[in-house]
């Protein structure tokens, strides 16, 4: 047989690892710009046009290159950062492997401009799909300058692939935000289709966060530093205030790299707990300096996922640093219930409690004064539990009068869709002898029907009266909006901002007075009837968190996951279920929906149990 095997053109071997390294628009900027921070450039400037689709331009102040060295960068696994195998574990740079700028030309028509500060003239290189068309002399100041232009020309599958204009600029934002966050000292300028979008000159990491972040973070940074043999931990952390229920704020990075790392981010939300609710994530920033031959940042081709010698460690190093910070800062309290090493080898607490001991006890002042009856400090022995059947007990209260079997409901054999008749509450007829309902653990209603027993869960019941109430009125175009009698502004980050841009049409059917006001600023005049008030960011923070996360086929879902988020938020009032009143209300008012069973979400609202069932649960 013929022999199959064969090497792969270089060609064909650019455009496999172009598909790894770069996947979209974004990919290029984080390459090229890591590039230039390699340089040791002290001021990059960024260019986009059409969400990098069209071109992707780089200028950096850094060392330049030579002309040899600039047609050498073009070769896969041509690296000035490694030498030998040992280089591989003291990696210090942001790149190393060699292959961006092949595997962006294998893709691309590319274009490089660089000098050195020694050299007259510098170099000019075009590329189109790994092919060099021409290289000359050029005037250029000392450093480099990349033009990306037609990404994926010459695969239009990855091409028509590419998401749209708004989620790539998001992802770029992304990149950009990363890498200006890890090189405070750096100036970068950002362009966008000829619009200047940052300016950032270089300064200290919290005038950095501020810069890119908005000014909204200024007040609320909570400086943490911490340095032990392992790591050195500094950056700065939010006060619970600033958390929100947008994931994106939070960033680590590792020996000034970005990296995703779940088991770290845990740390830090453990050191929140009690100072933000449980769908709430805190913001940080956080620089971990750790020996590079501890960390292998090489595991991923992105280089956002690294593996440690030792994260168990690192964990508790991290947590501990934040907790410290929480508490110095008069956030958290410091309480430390632990014994001191000292007091734990003294010999009261070392030495066993006799029987003698106990008996001298007995007899002692203390002992007497504390259990004598009669004392105004008496302590009653009790070594059992008295009065015990009070535990049973059902408090006399209206709400919690007994169900009788008075009122009607649907038959056992059909499906709960409709109450056939009403459910009266004993607390509004006090004690006449009409039904009542009653409320358990605060979020649960039980009601009793003519087969059984009902039993409603209060916050999915109001989720689907909410949704459906929200629903009428957007399909209708006619859903009402509650003043504000101050309006609020709403500042987010740049890639957040776009999001809710898009929304706005949306949030307006809704209920919602929004809009544009500034720079990724929004302000708020009017909410949807309902929502308690300071109550709307929260709900604009799930609106961009839905949307973070939709599909790329879900533009046309999109309305009922932004009526499904806000009827959520709508039914967090559960304390007003407190009164009869409001609990007839609600049973009204779910067994009037269309789908009364099912929350947005698909859980269930209520369950029926029929009374042999009841009966056969107690044997």
């Amino acid at each position: 047989m013929a022999d199959v095997i064969q090497l792969l053109s270089e060609h064909i071997a650019n455009q496999i690892a172009a598909g790894e390294v770069v996947q979209r628009p974004a990919s290029a900027v984080k390459e090229l710009m890591e590039n230039a921070i390699d340089a040791g450039a002290t001021e990059i400037q960024l260019i986009i046009k059409d969400a990098g689709k069209e071109l992707i331009q780089v200028t950096d102040n850094g060392k330049g290159m030579s002309p040899t060295d600039a047609r050498m960068s073009f070769e896969r696994h041509a690296t000035s950062k490694i030498k030998s195998i040992e280089d591989l574990f003291h990696i210090r740079t942001m790149g190393f492997r060699g292959e961006a700028l092949a595997s962006i030309a294998a893709v691309a028509q590319v274009e490089m401009k660089t000098r050195q500060a020694t050299s007259e003239t510098g170099t000019r290189i075009v590329i189109e799909g790994t092919d060099v068309k021409l290289q000359e002399p050029c005037a250029i100041n000392p450093g480099t300058t990349i033009m990306v232009k037609n990404l994926f020309y010459n695969v239009p599958a990855r091409r028509n692939f590419l998401k749209s204009a708004t989620t790539e600029l998001r992802n770029i934002l992304d990149e950009f935000t990363r890498i200006a966050l890890a090189h405070p000292a750096i100036s970068f300028r950002f362009w966008n289709n000829g619009v200047e979008q940052y300016r950032l000159d270089g300064d200290s990491l919290k005038a950095r966060i501020v810069g890119l972040l908005g000014n909204n973070h200024e007040k609320n940074l909570v400086p943490v530093e911490q340095n032990t043999d392992l790591l050195n931990i500094h950056g700065f952390i939010g006060k619970p205030q600033a958390s929100t229920r947008t994931r994106g704020m939070q960033f680590f990075f590792i020996n000034g790299r970005y990296i995703r790392n779940a088991y770290l981010n845990h740390a830090v939300i453990q050191s929140y707990e009690g100072l933000i609710e449980k769908d709430a994530y805190p913001f940080y920033v956080l620089f971990l300096e750790v020996d590079p031959a501890k960390v292998d940042v090489n595991v991923h081709p992105t280089k956002q996922e690294v593996k440690f010698e030792d994260d168990r460690l690192m964990y508790s190093y991290l947590m501990a640093a934040v907790k410290h910070s929480l508490a110095r800062y008069n956030i958290a309290p410091s309480l430390d219930f632990t014994l001191n090493p000292e007091i734990q080898q003294l010999p009261a607490v070392r030495m066993p409690f006799t029987e003698r001991q106990r008996e001298d006890t007995q007899k002692g002042y203390l002992f007497n004064t504390f259990s004598e009856k009669g004392q105004a400090h008496a302590i009653e022995r009790n070594d059992s539990l008295k009065h015990w059947k009070e535990l049973y007990e059902i408090a006399n209260t209206p709400a919690a009068t007994q169900i009788v079997d008075n009122v009607a409901a649907q038959q056992p054999d059909s499906a709960p869709t409709q109450l056939q008749g009403t459910v009266l509450t004993g607390a509004a007829t006090e004690g006449k002898g009409k039904g009542s309902m009653m409320l358990v653990h605060g979020s649960m209603l039980v009601a009793t029907v003519k087969s059984g027993m009902m039993l409603v869960h209060i916050r999915r019941a109001q989720e689907r009266i909410c949704y459906e109430r929200l629903l009428r009125g957007f399909n209708n175009e006619s859903a009402p909006s509650q003043r504000i009698l101050f309006p609020s502004s709403y500042e987010l980050a740049p890639q957040d901002a776009l999001l809710l841009q898009e929304a706005i049409p949306d949030l307006v059917r809704m209920g919602f007075d929004i809009a544009p006001f500034g720079k990724n600023t929004f302000v708020v005049q009017g909410t949807p009837p309902g929502l308690l008030a300071g109550e709307e960011k929260n709900v604009l923070d799930e609106v961009v968190e839905q949307l973070k996360h939709e599909s790329a086929d879900a533009t046309a879902k999109r309305a009922e996951t932004l009526l499904a988020a806000m009827a959520r938020r709508l039914s967090m009032n559960i304390q007003a279920m407190a009164q009869p009143e409001a609990q007839q209300a609600l049973i009204d008012e779910l067994f009037a929906c269309t789908m009364p069973e099912y929350a947005p979400d698909g859980k269930k609202t209520f369950v029926m149990l029929r009374k042999e069932e009841l009966e056969q649960m107690l044997g």
